[in-house]
């Protein structure tokens, strides 16, 4: 198992640490219906890159 020879400064440690944090996702707008979204996903809505990729069930009326 490795020991290391000497310890690490604080400065060293939150150098190494700075590139260890949660980046936001990335997020994207439909061209057509403005409805953000996630990159490379389709929208709540079945567009994707401005077409209808799938169909929306349509609601039924109870009387």
């Amino acid at each position: 198992m490795a020991v290391q020879k000497s310890r690490k400064s604080r400065s060293k440690r939150n150098m190494r640490r700075a590139n260890d944090s949660v980046a936001s996702a990335t997020l994207a707008t439909d061209s057509t219906t403005g409805e953000i979204h996630l990159r490379h996903h389709v929208t709540a809505s079945g567009m994707y890159r401005g077409k209808q990729v799938i169909a929306q069930a349509e609601e039924v009326e109870e009387e």
